[in-house]
Order: C-alpha cells, then structure tokens, then sequence
C-alpha cells in the first residue's frame, strides 16, 4: 500500500516542502485543519476541514493514522497517539517521534504547562530556522524511504 502523509496543518510551516516531497514520489496528502486553508489545486492533495472542536483535526488524523501514514504535527499529544497507532511521525522542525522520544516529550510538555500555570514565564519554542526547514525535508525523505521499504 502506498504510504499517506496526514498534516496537522493549522500552524504548519513547512507544507510547500510537504507538497513537493508528496509529488516526487506520488503520495497522498491530507491537509487538515478546523477552517479552509489554501492548498494547490492538483491531484493528490486534499483539503479535510473539520468541525470547530479543539480536537477535530487530532482525532480525524489519529484514526487514520497506521503503519502506512506519515503524520506531519507539532502537537505532542497528536504525536504520541500517533506513534502508538504505528504511523511515522515527524515535527515540522524536522525531529521524528517514536516510541522512544515521545514518552519524554510529553512528559517535558506537561512540566512546562504546569510551571507556566505556576506563574512561571517561560520563552516558548524557538523561531522556526532555515535549518529547521531543511532537517524536516530529510527527515520526511526518510520517512517515505523506510515506509517504501516496509511495504515491499
């Protein structure tokens, strides 16, 4: 089976690079969000907008998600459900979640939640870099790589 690439695409800033990865090697793309959002207009990319809830857009993509999807989010609980569901999932910032890194992820996110509900400030994430951009085109290069592989 061809292997999927779902996008958490609310705050996505590397679909243009999802889009060109997906063309080269003939991939089907879900771009979803809770409202539409401009995707070009070719085959093989789909618009999936759904209902207005905080999670419409994890939970659609977490029930597609299996062995033969790339998930591309920056949400670490999305991550995680993910993972456990067998698909690939990388940050747009081109670190890969697996069954090895998301348990501490998550437990790094609750810790910052809590303290910044403690009143503590923390700086958030990083600006999104140049080199950001070019570790997820590896990394989803890859990504298609060892799911063409597993599926032979």
């Amino acid at each position: 089976m061809q292997p999927s690439i779902f996008v958490d695409a609310d705050a996505c800033p590397v679909k243009d690079e999802i889009y060109r990865v997906a063309a080269r090697y003939g991939l089907q793309v879900f771009v979803v969000a809770n409202s539409p959002i401009q995707i070009p207009r070719v085959a093989g990319i789909d618009r999936v907008v759904v209902g207005a809830g905080s999670d419409a857009a994890d939970d659609w993509i977490a029930e597609r998600a299996n062995a033969d999807a790339i998930v591309v989010t920056a949400d670490i609980p999305l991550a995680s459900r993910c993972v456990k569901a067998g698909a690939e999932v990388i940050a747009p910032n081109g670190r890969r979640f697996d069954e090895g890194s998301v348990g501490m992820a998550l437990a790094t996110r609750d810790l910052m939640d809590h303290l910044r509900g403690t009143g503590l400030t923390t700086s958030g994430p990083k600006p999104f870099s140049p080199r950001d951009r070019s570790n997820f085109l590896s990394a989803l290069d890859n990504a298609v790589t060892r799911l063409k592989r597993a599926s032979r």
